[in-house]
């Protein structure tokens, strides 16, 4: 699924992305895998002091975690990147 349509999806029914959409929908934002340990994937980007951190839950992605991305994603003024 494309990266606007990712966004869409989070947007319209963040309870509904699957683990790997959000981490692709994370990584289209510039976020980049700093590390896992056990179920959590732990985020970054540069020039954005607060990190991500996902869980894999069910193969599902957490509905809270999916809003803090797009918190940070408007704080930031972050872009898709192509």
């Amino acid at each position: 699924m494309q990266a606007e349509k990712l966004l869409e999806k989070a947007l319209n029914s963040p309870q509904n992305l699957r683990f790997a959409e959000a981490l692709k929908l994370a990584q289209a934002f510039g976020f980049q895998v700093a590390r896992v340990r056990g179920s959590h994937h732990i985020l970054r980007r540069p020039g954005v002091p607060e990190l991500l951190n996902f869980q894999n839950a069910g193969g599902k992605a957490k509905p809270y975690q999916i809003k803090q991305l797009i918190e940070l994603v408007e704080t930031y003024n972050l872009s898709l990147e192509r």
